[in-house]
């Protein structure tokens, strides 16, 4: 199994998107970036602990890739909107990759760069997190209450409603072959 850290606006709506995805394991929100130690979901909401929220992807790399994975993580959502994702406004809801190593910065890049040349346009999402020692920054597990939060308490929660149910029909048409069946 390897992992990957990605961001790309609320955590609910990433997790909900890559628990779909063929290969992948388990999905954990958390938070990642930020300048204070277990920091908590109000902390990070106010954008003031520098965090974004996460989520980190386990997955099986004999089943989907992590080109693949950053490939769907970056036409999921929408990459070119800096430090927001639709009505969710800080830089806690950057599009962002955290490498684990120097190589999968590498692979950032390049999913990066391949989707800028497929769409025309230019995606703000950094790489973060990467310092001379290929480590990335602390990774921090979200509350209990919002892992799976999809599968829960968000199907009757009415921004879940409106945001989740598009990414996953996006994931199910120009991804099918990563759908879980």
């Amino acid at each position: 199994m390897e992992q990957a850290i990605i961001a790309g606006g609320c955590f609910w709506c990433t997790e909900a998107v890559f628990k779909d995805v063929i290969g992948v394991n388990e999905v954990e929100s958390g938070y990642i970036g930020g300048t204070i130690a277990n920091p908590t979901y109000k902390q990070v909401c106010t954008g003031s602990t520098g965090h974004a929220e996460g989520i980190r992807v386990t997955f099986d790399p004999n089943a989907i890739s992590l080109g693949e994975i950053y490939d769907v993580f970056l036409g999921t959502h929408d990459p070119t909107q800096l430090n927001r994702q639709g009505n969710d406004i800080g830089t806690q809801y950057r599009s962002a990759i955290f490498p684990l190593n120097a190589a999968q910065g590498e692979e950032a890049k390049a999913a990066i760069e391949r989707w800028n040349a497929e769409n025309g346009k230019v995606a703000v999402t950094t790489i973060e997190g990467l310092d001379g020692d290929a480590q990335t920054a602390p990774w921090y597990p979200a509350e209990d209450y919002h892992q799976e939060y999809w599968d829960g308490e968000g199907q009757r929660n009415p921004y879940c409603l409106a945001v989740i149910p598009p990414k996953i029909m996006k994931l199910r048409k120009s991804f099918q072959k990563y759908v879980k069946s």
